[in-house]
C-alpha cells in the first residue's frame, strides 16, 4: 500500500547561501497539518547522495514522477520508469536504460523549447499519486528517522553556477505524540567546476554535531576535490559495486580508501551474506569442520558483466582460510573466466575459477551470484559444497559431474536484498566492517596480481 506524503514545502527555489534560513523559517512558521498536527523536523543524521543520473529529474520535469527528486531509486521511481517506458513505446523493464534517458532528455528539450515545461506547476503537487507502486526509500527513512536528505545533481553543458531547491515531506501514518515525522531535502545542481567552487557550503548543508552518511553512486575518482572535502567529513561512505563500470580497477580504489582508514561500505558486499552464511554453515557439523581445510578447488559462477560479488566472495573466503594469492589470470568469451591461484600456509596449491555466465533476463543487480561450489583434489576429502541460487539453479555445477558426494543447498530469494533495504539498514549504523576490511584487503591483493 503507499503511502502518502504531505507536503509542508514543495521543492523551491532558493540561494545556496540561505537554505538553512529558509528550512528554519519552514518549522518557525509551521503551526500544523490538519488535525492540529505538528511536524517534527530532521534531528537525527544528514543523508547526502552524489547522483550522476539524471532520470529520476527528467522523470519529475516531465510530470512521471512528483516529489522529492531525492537521487534514491525505490519504487516509486520504478513506477515512472515504467510509466515513461510504455508513454513513449520502450521496452517497460523499470529499469532506467541509455534509450529511455535520450527519450526523456529529447522531450524536455522539446517541451523547454516550446514553453510547455510549467515547473511551478509541477512544484504545487502536495502529495504522491495514490496509484504509485509502494513507498519510495525517502518515504521509509523519513518515517523511521527524520532526517535531512541533501542531494547532488552533477549536470553537462554550460557552466551556470549552482541551482538549489528546498522542501519537505512527511509520511501522514507515521505518527509521534500527535507529531508528524517529516524529511528536509535540499537538492543541488551543477556542473563539477561549480560544485568545486561552493564545495565548502556543500558540506555545511550537512547538519553539525549528527551523523553524516554519503552515498557516491559514481566513479570513485580521489582527486576530485569535493570528493575529498566530503568523504573528509563523513562518518560512513556508501557505494554500490554492482554499479561499476569497470569493476576491477573501481575495487582497487576502494580498497585503496579502506587502507587510509576511511569508514566505508559496499551494498554489494552485504548482498553476499546469504552465501557466506551457507558456506560457513555447510562446514558447521562437527564430523565436516575439518574437511574445510581439505578444499583447494573453487568455482564461482554470476551473472556476466560485473564480478564484483564473485571478486569479494573469493576474498572473503580466502580471509577466514588464510590464502594468499599468487596468480591471476583472464580469457575472455562466452564465459569470461578469471583463474585465480593461491597457496595456504601449509603450502597447498588452491585454484580458484569465476565465471561470468551470459544470463538472458538478468536482474536489477548486475553480477549476482548464480551458484559457487567447493571441493578438493583429494578424492578421499568429504568437501564438496554446491550452493546455488534459488532462481538459477546449478545446472553447470552439476554438469561438472565428479567422483564425490556434494553436500548441496540452495540460497533463497534474494527480495529482501534489494538497494532500497539494504541502504535503510546501513542508515542504521556507523562504524567500520572489520569483515569487509578483511576481506577488501584480500580482494586488493588478487586484483593486484593483475598484469598491465
Amino acid at each position: 500500500m503507499t503511502t502518502p506524503l504531505v507536503s509542508l514545502q514543495a521543492p523551491k527555489d532558493v540561494n545556496l547561501d540561505y537554505i538553512d534560513r529558509e528550512l528554519h523559517d519552514i518549522w518557525q512558521n509551521y503551526s500544523g497539518v490538519g488535525d492540529g498536527l505538528a511536524a517534527t523536523r530532521a534531528s537525527t543524521f544528514s543523508f547526502l547522495v552524489y547522483e550522476p543520473e539524471a532520470t529520476q529529474p527528467l522523470l519529475a520535469s516531465l510530470g512521471f514522477y512528483t516529489g522529492p527528486v531525492d537521487g534514491i531509486g525505490g519504487p516509486r521511481t520504478t513506477s515512472a520508469i515504467k510509466a515513461a517506458q510504455k508513454a513513449y513505446g520502450l521496452e517497460v523493464t523499470g529499469l532506467s536504460t541509455p534509450e529511455l534517458l535520450a527519450k526523456l532528455r529529447a522531450e524536455f528539450e522539446a517541451k523547454q523549447a516550446k514553453g510547455d515545461i510549467d515547473l511551478a506547476e509541477l512544484a504545487s503537487i502536495k502529495q504522491y499519486s495514490p496509484d504509485m507502486e509502494g513507498a519510495g526509500m525517502a518515504d521509509a527513512i523519513a518515517s523511521i528517522n527524520p532526517c535531512r536528505i541533501v542531494t547532488l545533481c552533477p549536470t553537462t553543458g554550460e557552466d551556470e553556477g549552482v541551482k538549489a531547491q528546498v522542501s519537505a515531506y512527511c509520511p501522514v501514518n507515521k505518527r509521534s505524540a500527535n507529531s508528524l515525522i517529516c524529511c528536509e531535502y535540499i537538492t543541488v545542481t551543477g556542473v563539477s567546476e561549480a560544485f568545486e567552487r561552493v564545495g565548502g557550503v556543500i558540506s555545511e548543508l550537512m547538519i553539525p554535531d549528527l551523523p553524516k552518511f554519503i552515498w557516491w553512486k559514481a566513479g570513485i575518482d580521489e582527486d576530485y576535490p569535493l570528493f575529498q572535502r566530503l568523504v573528509s567529513n563523513c562518518d560512513r561512505l556508501i557505494i554500490d559495486s554492482s554499479t561499476f563500470v569497470q569493476p576491477e580497477a573501481e575495487l582497487l580504489k576502494i580498497g585503496q580508501l579502506l587502507n587510509k582508514d576511511i569508514p566505508l561500505i559496499d551494498l554489494n558486499w552485504a548482498r553476499l551474506s546469504p552465501w557466506q552464511e551457507l558456506t560457513a554453515e555447510a562446514f558447521d557439523p562437527p564430523e565436516r569442520r575439518s574437511a574445510i581445510w581439505e578444499v583447494d578447488q573453487v568455482t564461482i559462477d554470476y551473472e556476466k558483466g560485473n564480478a564484483s560479488q564473485a571478486l569479494m566472495f573469493l576474498g572473503w573466503l580466502a580471509s577466514r582460510l588464510n590464502w594468499l594469492p599468487v596468480e591471476y589470470g583472464y580469457e575472455e568469451g562466452d564465459y569470461n573466466i578469471t583463474t585465480v591461484k593461491l597457496i595456504s600456509p601449509e603450502g597447498k596449491h588452491i585454484t580458484a575459477e569465476l565465471a561470468g555466465v551470459p544470463i538472458a533476463d538478468w536482474g536489477e543487480v548486475l553480477g549476482d551470484l548464480i551458484s559457487l561450489k567447493l571441493t578438493s583434489t583429494n578424492l578421499n576429502a568429504d568437501c564438496c559444497t554446491v550452493l546455488c541460487s534459488e532462481t538459477t539453479g546449478c545446472m553447470r555445477m552439476e554438469a561438472g559431474g565428479g567422483a564425490q558426494s556434494c553436500r548441496i543447498q540452495q540460497v533463497t530469494s534474494l527480495a529482501d536484498q534489494s538497494t532500497e533495504t539494504l541502504l535503510s539498514q546501513q542508515l542504521q549504523r556507523w562504524g567500520k566492517d572489520v569483515l569487509y576490511q578483511e576481506s577488501m584487503e584480500i580482494t586488493t591483493q588478487i586484483l593486484n596480481l593483475i598484469k598491465n
